[in-house]
């Protein structure tokens, strides 16, 4: 599966061990940075990544900041994207299956790796199953195009 990943500096540390999860997972992972902790602005981290998703180069994003809020602000920003901010397995389960959400983002200064590594692996893991839920994302993605 083909990922792309990004981080601001608050998110740096969390998503270098993501990202090689995924790697050690046997995905294709794009890092799109940042390379350091030296301070950056989250958005321009989440639109690399959200773009990526929304033009299909991606099959799906992961980012990380400090609370992972942030980058789902700024992600959910480009048309076609559904970035959720995930704490837990259950809600990435959900937002999956319900949502079709195609970005997860992670708290880099709340959540622990393994925790982080239970939470991508579910989200990746786990098929959005339609029928009813596809019309309320299909009234999600309407919204994008009011003007």
């Amino acid at each position: 599966m083909r990922l792309f990943i990004g981080s601001d500096h608050a998110g740096f540390s969390l998503k270098e061990q993501v990202r090689a999860h995924l790697e050690r997972e046997g995905h294709d992972v794009v890092d799109v940075g940042t390379h350091a902790e030296e301070s950056v602005d989250y958005p321009d981290y989440a639109r690399l990544v959200a773009e990526a998703v929304a033009s299909g180069d991606a099959e799906y994003g992961v980012l990380v900041c400090g609370s992972g809020l942030g980058m789902a602000i700024a992600a959910n920003k480009v048309e076609g994207v559904r970035a959720v901010q995930l704490m837990d397995t259950e809600m990435a389960r959900m937002a999956r299956m319900h949502n079709n959400a195609n970005v997860v983002t992670l708290a880099g200064r709340y959540t622990e790796p393994d925790t982080a590594y239970a939470i991508v692996d579910t989200f990746l893991g786990t098929a959005f199953e339609g029928g009813r839920h596809q019309g309320r994302v299909d009234k999600i993605s309407a919204l994008e195009h009011k003007a």
